[in-house]
């Protein structure tokens, strides 16, 4: 079976930025391990695209969502019919990331 293409938004891209960059302020070589912990857990997507947990929000597993746990931050996905794994946020599990997840997203 071919590997699935993963896509990761600007807005998930920024999210992982401003995170290792928070961390890295107390402790870089923490930073680095969950950069690396991020990277490995959205990598096993190419090949276990539905790996991930099922949201408990109804109007997140309408839209397909589909969340990884990696430490306490949640990396949220969506698989998609053409073969691609587009991962769309990257947040702290201490937020309200309903928010977040729900606004609009552009087609």
């Amino acid at each position: 079976m071919p590997k699935h293409l993963i896509n990761i938004t600007a807005a998930a891209e920024q999210d992982l930025v401003q995170i290792v960059d928070y961390i890295a302020n107390d402790n870089p070589t923490a930073a680095l391990k969950l950069a690396e912990e991020i990277e490995c857990s959205i990598l096993q997507l190419e090949d276990f695209p539905l790996i991930g947990a099922i949201p408990k929000n109804r109007r997140l597993t309408q839209q397909g969502y589909r969340v990884l746990i990696v430490d306490s931050y949640l990396v949220f996905y969506v698989p998609l019919n053409n073969g691609t794994v587009e991962i769309r946020r990257n947040i702290s599990g201490k937020r309200d990331y309903n928010f977040f997840i729900t606004l609009p997203y552009p087609c």
